[in-house]
Parts: C-alpha cells; structure tokens; sequence
C-alpha cells in the first residue's frame, strides 16, 4: 500500500508552497516527544537514562498542540518514551487530527491492546509500532523475552479494526541480508501499510555502544537487503521516499538536513535533532530555527553525526533531491535501489581519493546483545497504568 495519496498530496503541496515561498529550510515532520518513561529498557535506546524525576514528567495537551502550531509542520511524529504511558495521549492525537496533521504514534505495543478504545481509525492517524524483526532479534533488541509474541496480535487486531499501521524497523549489528528480508516478507503478510527503517543511532546514553553499525557496513548490509528482495521478486512497501532507500544502498551522496525533523521535548526545541542529547535547546521552534548553528552538524563536520544515516536527518535531504531531480526519483521508485557497482563519495571523504566503496570489511560484525532488565523508576511498573 505505502503511503496514502491524500497524505503524499497534503506533503507535497506543503513543500511546493515553500519552495514557491522561497523559504530556505522548513520542517517536514515534528518529533514530539511529551515523555521519556518507558516499560521496556533497549540497549540501543538514549532516551531513558534519566532520573526518576524526569521520568515522571510530562508535556501537557495544550504544550503539545503549540508546538504543533508553532512549526506549522504537515506531519507528527510522537515518540518517546512509551507514548501511551501518557495519560491524555488520546487528547493530544486528537487535537492534532482536528488540525488536519497527520499522526504517527509510535509505540512498543505492549500497552495498545488495552488503550485501543481510546482512538478511532482516521486518514490522518497511524499506530508506527516499533518492531525489529522477527521474534529472537526483536525480543534480543528491546531485552526482554516473549515481546514479540504479544505484539504481533496486536498489530492484526488493530489492522481489523481499520487502522492505519506501519512498523518501525531499526537495523543494528549481527544482522544478514537474509533475516532482514524475513522479517520484511512477514510485516508485509500481515498486511502493514509500509516499514520505516533506518541504521541504529550511536546514542552517546544508550546502554550499550557495540550494537550499532559503521557507516560503511551499513550501506552494503542495504544493498544486500535489496538484493535479496530482488531475488525473491518481493514487493516491499516503505514508508520513504526511493532516493532515501538508494541513499541508504549508498547510491547518493547526501549532507543531512537536521532542521528538517526538529524536536520538542520536556526540556524544550532540542538541537539540533532528537538523536543529539547534549548540544542544547531553544525556546522556541523560531530560535531553533534561527539560532542554531545547523552548518557545525553533518557527516564530516561533527564526529558524533560520522555514522548517522537516519531518516530524521536525511529523509528531508532526499525529499528535496526528489522535487529536484524527479525523473530520477520516479527511475528508483520503479527499478528499485541500484546494487552493484560504485558507491557515492560520503561528504567527509569529497575531495580525496578515498571514496565509500573502498572500504571492503565483511558483514555483519558479530555482536551478542544480552538481555536486560527493565530499570525501575520511583513510579513502579508502568505497564498496566492509564
């Protein structure tokens, strides 16, 4: 299925406003973030190591909606933490639709079949629900037996109901071309409106650092994936663009643009994206726009972005590539991500010899990632609290 056409319409005339507007940078997906606490504790997370007292906070409905407001943003995406953990969620996503944005709640799932009565089926409402693949490397990725089991049914029960579902993929370390493209095979069985999918961040606060990929080992385990793919004649549907997909198999050589995802949190407009969690805030999406230093961010410039090819940052880039290069844009959509062949020079190695297919290391580095147990807070078990 993919993307729905009203949604693609309301996008693309938002951008093509923007562009005839002549304005330079503009936000295509606001990350809202109105909690941190979780019920599950991945090791590739950065976003629950805090005191017990942040954990307990919370952004209000109507902090939420200003910040919808303020950035004037098409789309939303509200993250966490565990989202449903949060007692008015269902006011917030509401409001939101009343604002004709489209929502995209992401979620572990393990809360959604009790709160599911909580929300109705929209065009402008999606359940993005974070699962990693199929059910060891999934229950290895959150740390925490016998998860994948319980979301599965979830995700069909939501499905029956007429929601619009699409899953959350996160690729880290020890994984082959061949699992990814099992667990791509079984989310488009069940029947998902597309798969988002991105290489693990290197969060500086995640618990464990030797999960996440190199930059280099992620563009061959893609072109892999989408080899595989082609073999087995599989028509996967995404939520990307195509030139994000070829970026991803190393096609495109692309600088991100972080301002295009910015991010509000508890502590207020984080910069430069929500994958950063040190570099400072503003207090207000216009002195985030106006005041960060985007040009000190990027592949080359700063070593903590050296292995970052995540859609936040580089969705928006190759969006902008497709309104201008569309005839390109349309070739990959309908042949798929090219394979073989040279890889594009990353920005940090333009202008040497040295480009990102000489770096011929063999994948996947094997890396076990043990279980474990959820960090409990001074709140006690989250799981069954509404």
């Amino acid at each position: 299925m993919g993307i729905p056409f009203l949604q693609k319409y309301r996008v693309g005339s938002y951008i093509l406003k923007q562009k005839i507007l002549g304005v330079k940078r503009y936000p295509l997906v606001l990350m809202l973030e109105p909690l941190f606490q979780c019920n599950l504790a991945c090791a590739g997370c950065g976003k629950i190591d805090y005191p017990d007292e942040t954990l307990k906070r919370r952004l209000s409905v109507q902090e939420c909606l200003d910040a919808v407001d303020e950035c004037g943003v098409p789309v939303v995406s509200i993250a966490g933490g565990e989202p449903l953990i949060h007692k008015e969620m269902p006011q917030i996503v509401a409001g939101i639709i009343q604002r004709k944005k489209f929502v995209y709640l992401c979620t572990n799932a393990l809360l959604l079949d009790d709160r599911m009565d909580d929300y109705k089926p929209s065009p402008y409402f999606t359940f993005s629900i974070h699962l990693d693949g199929n059910k060891e490397r999934h229950d290895t990725s959150v740390c925490r037996d016998g998860v994948y089991d319980k979301v599965i049914p979830v995700i069909k029960k939501a499905l029956e109901r007429g929601f619009r579902v699409t899953v959350n993929c996160t690729l880290f370390q020890n994984e082959t071309a061949e699992e990814v493209a099992d667990f791509f095979d079984t989310a488009t069985e069940l029947g998902v409106e597309g798969i988002n999918v991105s290489p693990g961040f290197s969060y500086e606060h995640a618990p464990r650092q030797d999960v996440f990929l190199q930059r280099s080992v992620s563009k061959r385990l893609f072109r892999a994936i989408f080899q595989e793919g082609k073999k087995r004649k599989r028509a996967w549907k995404f939520n990307h663009s195509s030139l994000y997909l070829d970026f991803l198999a190393g096609n495109q050589s692309y600088q991100c643009t972080a301002w295009g995802n910015p991010t509000r949190n508890l502590f207020g407009w984080q910069r430069p994206c929500y994958l950063l969690v040190d570099e400072g805030y503003a207090s207000s999406f216009r002195e985030l726009m106006e005041d960060t230093n985007w040009d000190k961010y990027g592949v080359g410039k700063n070593p903590k972005c050296a292995n970052c090819m995540a859609h936040c940052g580089f969705e928006p880039t190759a969006i902008n590539d497709t309104f201008a290069h569309p005839i390109k844009a349309m070739r990959v959509s309908l042949n798929g991500p090219k394979t073989d062949g040279p890889m594009a020079i990353d920005p940090s190695q333009q202008g040497s010899a040295t480009s990102a297919n000489n770096a011929q290391k063999d994948f996947p580095i094997p890396v076990v990632v043990e279980p474990k147990a959820v960090k409990a807070s001074s709140s006690g078990d989250v799981s069954n609290k509404k």
